[in-house]
């Protein structure tokens, strides 16, 4: 159902009438959207102590809710939450989004090293990539 991929602001009308539907009859579809639903307010806590204790009481309904993906995720928010919460305690000023630029670089450079016949010349094409420097004319020497 496409209803479960939306936010719950954003469903109108006779969309909105199928998914209360949904809500009212208990299903696990209808679960799980509401304990995601229910996690989005997470990130809208500007204070650390409230974040944990939401994350908290989110973890554990989400360990009774009786669906395996919910409580996966439970467990995995659990063991990460000291990290979680540093995104909190930073206010909220730091991103990751250099980290996964540069991660997205070095998957492009690997995927075009695959013919290198060993590590040292990938990674010597990942430092010229990253650090900009000019390309060899060729790579072989020719006698």
């Amino acid at each position: 159902m496409a209803v479960t991929l939306r936010r719950g602001s954003r469903v109108r009308g006779r969309v909105r009438q199928k998914l209360n539907a949904l809500l009212a009859s208990k299903l696990a579809t209808g679960r799980a959207w509401e304990l995601r639903e229910i996690f989005s307010y997470f990130w809208k806590y500007t204070s650390t102590i409230w974040a944990g204790g939401f994350l908290e009481h989110w973890c554990w309904r989400a360990m009774r809710s009786r669906l395996q993906p919910m409580q996966e995720v439970a467990r995995m928010l659990r063991a990460h939450e000291p990290l979680i919460l540093n995104w909190f305690r930073a206010k909220k000023e730091i991103s990751n989004g250099a980290v996964e630029g540069l991660n997205n670089k070095i998957r492009v450079v690997t995927r075009r090293s695959y013919g290198f016949r060993t590590y040292e010349a990938m990674e010597l094409a990942l430092y010229h990539n990253l650090g900009r420097l000019p390309e060899p004319e060729s790579p072989h020497k020719f006698c």
